[in-house]
């Protein structure tokens, strides 16, 4: 596929592997999908475990914490590794980065207080953003456009498929054996994805003699850090004080000649808007998803299996629409699929604001068209910004894009917890279900935004297969 306003793709259309060449590439791949299965169940695998930890360790007063220290970790450290990969090399940063995810798994189980468990998820996470950032990286850089979509899409129903699988294997796990092995169980896996990665894998990175901007590398860690803290506390001095560093960050960085973030890619439309739409898109979406659950318990009255039937819909949406966009893209153009998605959504979002008091039924069946819109959106949007960047640009554009979707989840559960009301969480029933359709229509404003600004690029008239 070609775009007549991006730059010719990383790799060519119709590369000529011999059969051992497929067959280390697909041996390798194999790998990085371990990885990023790890990745996305050690997410979630946390939450059935958690009840199990603090009677153990004794440490209620610090419960979300592991969770949002893993979070914290993985989002701020994804840039750093994207642009890492693109001056040292892919291979030698992924193998880095699964050490220390490894490590940090070892240490979880072995954990023998809250203080020891939530560094060591910290540490753990920092690992884990390594794994999906420089995946998709080589990914973009081992498969042609049209392979690429349908390997990203694969990967992108490995993700969607850890994270349902994950708080059954925690339970399961915690109830047979210890919620140490939540965390063990990582470990013959990662060691399995380590040597096919190291064994397999021909680097892909191009090195070069360039020099990260380590200043604005590091005001862009810190402002990250502390407007994401700062969103999860509510400590709004934080957010502020965040703010301003990141602004300082993007200041040095655009002076630099070697900036962490794809500023020079920036400026070019599709990318600035593949950042842009994971933005809001992961603002509206991840905002909702963290509230769908008080709603099927706190409104309709279900248990935690009602929760799971409001969510696990939107993971198949979003899986089917990611499998179906990688064929769909063979003659529709990803700006094409891109705006799709965020029509989707703003359907789905509009019609989740008349559904407060339905039954739980209904909110299921939407949330499989949000999870659908999402698939459409997000896939696209990566897949046109990877094919616009230039070779030595492509790890920092993918993690860029990545990271502005979890930074947006962040930034929208926080502010739909506000409209929502602390109070209204608590007295569920009437008061929670108008809170959520306050929390819609911000839904709503964010993906209609996303969408015009999905609508001003230039859609190529033709699409080679």
């Amino acid at each position: 596929m070609t775009h007549p306003t991006t730059q010719a793709p990383t790799v060519p259309d119709s590369p000529s592997l011999s059969p051992a060449q497929a067959r280390l590439r697909t041996l390798a791949t194999t790998g990085l999908i371990i990885g990023v299965f790890l990745n996305a169940m050690e997410a979630s695998v946390v939450s059935s475990a958690m009840p199990s930890v603090i009677d153990e360790l004794h440490g209620a007063a610090y419960y979300a914490l592991p969770f949002a220290i893993y979070m914290l970790t993985t989002t701020v450290s994804s840039p750093l590794w994207g642009r890492g990969s693109d001056i040292v090399g892919r291979k030698k940063l992924y193998l880095i980065g699964m050490v220390l995810f490894l490590i940090g798994s070892a240490l979880s189980g072995a954990a023998q207080n809250m203080g020891w468990l939530i560094g060591a998820r910290a540490l753990q996470g920092l690992g884990a953003g390594a794994l999906l950032t420089i995946s998709l990286t080589i990914v973009g850089e081992l498969f042609t456009p049209q392979e690429r979509g349908r390997v990203q899409s694969f990967i992108s129903a490995v993700w969607g498929i850890s994270g349902l699988v994950g708080p059954l294997l925690g339970g399961f796990l915690t109830d047979q054996l210890s919620w140490r092995w939540t965390f063990y169980v990582s470990l013959p896996f990662g060691v399995v994805a380590f040597y096919m990665v190291s064994r397999y894998l021909q680097d892909t990175g191009t090195r070069r003699s360039a020099q990260l901007d380590w200043l604005g590398a590091l005001l862009f860690t810190v402002g990250s850090g502390l407007s994401i803290w700062g969103l999860e506390l509510r400590n709004w001095p934080f957010v502020g004080l965040g703010v301003l560093t990141l602004a300082l960050a993007v200041y040095l960085e655009s002076r630099h000649p070697s900036p962490l973030l794809p500023m020079r890619a920036l400026g070019q439309r599709i990318t600035s808007a593949a950042f842009v739409g994971n933005l809001l898109g992961g603002a509206a979406y991840f905002g909702v998803v963290a509230y769908l659950p008080l709603y099927a318990q706190g409104v309709t009255h279900g248990g935690a299996t009602s929760a799971g039937l409001v969510l696990t819909p939107m993971l198949v949406g979003w899986t089917l629409a990611s499998i179906t966009a990688a064929q769909l893209m063979k003659k529709i153009p990803l700006v094409r699929l891109a705006q799709a998605g965020f029509a989707v959504l703003s359907v789905m979002f509009v019609l989740l604001t008349f559904t407060v008091h339905s039954p739980l039924w209904v909110t299921s069946v939407l949330s499989f068209f949000v999870g659908t819109g999402m698939g459409f959106s997000m896939l696209s949007l990566l897949l046109a910004a990877q094919q616009s960047a230039e070779r030595t640009e492509l790890g920092a554009v993918t993690s860029g894009v990545m990271f502005a979707r979890q930074m947006g989840g962040a930034v929208g559960v926080a502010v739909m917890a506000l409209l929502i009301g602390e109070a209204a969480i608590h007295a569920g029933g009437v008061e929670l279900a108008e809170g959520l359709r306050r929390a819609y229509f911000l839904a709503i404003g964010l993906v209609v935004v996303a969408l015009a600004v999905s609508l001003s690029l230039k859609v190529p008239k033709t699409v080679q297969a």
